[in-house]
């Protein structure tokens, strides 16, 4: 596995040692900043759209190979696809896998070096919490903590732990970059292809078609809803209740570019 640059900050909302140490809860000055990025993607969502629905998005014209986009197969792998099988029931599991595709997907297409085993690994447990977090705590750090279980099971550096779980906690804010690394950005721009259709104009139609064929949806949008609408009750003052307020989130997953 290629090495990986962990973020080391205590300020930034939605990293592992932000979240640790506020439970993910948002004091006003977080959600004053995550409006500014809500803002940007709104209007990045827009733009995208309009292209799809225009038939000038980049996706048209552009390529993947598919062989590119296969997980590999490690002790890593192995061990996040068995984790994640015992717990997600099929909407949210098809839902990693194809949250590991997207990303996997817009990293080729814009020439992004990841380790693909980290990223494969987080997209499989980045969702482990939403069904099994109790208290109000942010559902990634039960889902954070899968992935220490993981990564001990299988031996993986200090270093490389600290970047899936980063990855994991941060997923779900608004815009996450490529400063964040590249695990944190492809699982970001993975999920949020999935879930609410971000980004996917990029994509090549191909890629989208073979990805849901391979991991069906099976009312993916619904479920997901509930179990969004679940988590932002547990957590009051979290990234997923600001969401829903602030960033139309049912809207957006009603409204993603997929049949259910």
């Amino acid at each position: 596995m290629s090495k990986e640059t962990p973020m080391n900050t205590h300020t930034t909302v939605g990293t592992h040692t932000w979240t640790m140490g506020t439970g993910g809860r948002l004091q006003p000055a977080d959600t004053r900043r995550l409006l500014v990025d809500v803002a940007r993607a709104h209007a990045g969502n827009a733009v995208g759209r309009l292209t799809l629905l225009t038939h000038l998005n980049s996706g048209r014209n552009a390529y993947v190979d598919p062989a590119r986009l296969i997980p590999p197969n490690s002790a890593l792998t192995r061990a996040a696809t068995d984790a994640a099988t015992k717990v997600l029931p099929p909407p949210l599991l098809n839902h990693s896998y194809r949250t590991y595709v997207f990303g996997r997907a817009i990293g080729e297409l814009e020439g992004v070096d990841v380790d693909v085993e980290l990223l494969f690994g987080a997209a499989l447990l980045h969702d482990i919490g939403l069904v099994t977090a109790t208290g109000r705590d942010d559902f990634t750090l039960t889902s954070a903590r899968a992935a220490l279980d993981v990564a001990e099971t299988v031996g993986l550096s200090t270093a490389a732990t600290d970047t899936l779980q980063t990855a994991i906690t941060l997923h779900h804010s608004p815009r996450v970059t490529l400063d964040a690394g590249a695990v944190a950005y492809l699982l970001a721009a993975g999920a949020g292809a999935d879930v609410a259709g971000l980004r996917t104009w990029q994509l090549p139609p191909s890629i989208l078609t073979a990805t849901v064929r391979d991991h069906p949806r099976d009312g993916f949008k619904k479920y997901f809803t509930q179990a969004w609408a679940t988590e932002a009750a547990r957590v009051p003052q979290g990234r997923a209740r600001f969401l829903r307020r602030y960033g139309a989130f049912s809207a957006a997953i009603a409204l993603a570019p997929f049949d259910e």
